[in-house]
């Protein structure tokens, strides 16, 4: 597992979005077993703190992360920093109610696993979401500035990946919480695996190739959707000068192409209102064929960001007063 950061500041990681679209299928699979099951899928307090190895770690951590944040605390028994801070890990993780999991690491018995996340010195405290990995905090902490983190990484989580947190029952046996049923698969994970590879590999034509395969084949493929849109977006991006094209939108604000390639740029760069705010206005002052062009460009990049997203909820609004 190589770990990934990935920004709380609300910036678009567009390499976690395929696995914020699985973490909300899986999280909302997940609650509806539970459901049908009577709140079955409960744990005890007990069970939020959790011991990892390496063997363990792909289904306690990486599995585990598509239903709830997991913090990772990294420690060892020689260390006196370590002795004071994970009490009060251990603690938040009882007293936040199944908001997040806390995983204690030793790193004396998972040398692979330090040396994959890339510690240096502990206590050392990353995260796990949606299968993503970002660092939190190394060293001592306060318990304000703890506190403050987690929220954040909590707010993360259910803003972008949609994760509700785990269901605690005080009374429910230490142990005892029954595994969160598995993912069918589906007729296109072949394809939608390889376009996955080709856009990590940054074969963007292939990948766009391989999400249009799905789509012909099952047009109301939502992680193709999403897939094709995130492609499409960074080939469209990719070998233009950043400085130009904002010039040209700065020069020609009457130009909807260029307004349209400043957008996307705003996008991968994580300026998700710049270019949603950008394209509306575009939209205000065009008629006819450029009002269409800019309108589905916009609709493009919400496909990119998630229609959850309540930075595309505020847009489609503002989208529809300035047509209608």
């Amino acid at each position: 597992m190589q770990p990934r950061n990935m920004s709380m500041s609300g910036v678009v990681d567009l390499a976690a979005v395929k696995a914020a679209q699985e973490a909300k299928a899986k999280a909302e699979q997940a609650r509806a077993q539970s459901a049908r099951e009577g709140g079955a899928g409960a744990i005890s307090p007990a069970d939020l703190v959790i011991d990892v190895d390496e063997a363990g770690f792909e289904r306690d951590v990486l599995q585990r992360s598509a239903e709830v944040p997991v913090v990772i605390d990294f420690w060892a028994e020689w260390c006196e920093p370590c002795k004071q801070l994970s009490p009060v890990l251990e603690r938040l993780a009882v007293e936040y109610n199944g908001r997040f999991l806390l995983a204690k690491i030793d790193v004396d018995a998972n040398q692979m696993l330090m040396q994959q996340f890339g510690i240096q010195g502990i206590p050392a405290v990353f995260a796990v979401v949606a299968g993503q990995a970002l660092p939190l905090f190394q060293g001592a902490a306060g318990e304000a500035q703890i506190r403050q983190t987690l929220d954040q990484l909590v707010q993360v989580g259910e803003e972008r990946f949609g994760l509700t947190g785990l269901t605690v029952d005080p009374e429910a046996d230490p142990g005892g919480a029954p595994a969160a049923p598995e993912r069918p698969a589906g007729p296109h994970d072949g394809l939608l695996e390889a376009a996955v590879q080709a856009l990590d590999s940054g074969d963007l034509s292939g990948a766009v190739q391989a999400y249009k395969n799905v789509l012909n084949e099952d047009p109301g493929n939502e992680e193709a959707k999403l897939g094709l849109a995130q492609a499409e977006l960074l080939q469209r991006v990719q070998g233009v000068d950043p400085q130009q094209v904002r010039r040209d939108a700065a020069d020609k604000p009457a130009d909807v192409q260029a307004q349209i390639a400043a957008a996307d740029l705003d996008l991968v760069g994580g300026h998700v209102e710049d270019a949603f705010g950008r394209l509306i206005e575009t939209v205000q002052r065009t008629v006819g064929d450029d009002r269409d062009a800019v309108r589905k460009r916009l609709l493009e990049l919400f496909e990119v960001v998630g229609p959850d997203d309540p930075r595309v909820i505020a847009a489609r609004r503002a989208l529809a007063r300035a047509l209608f």
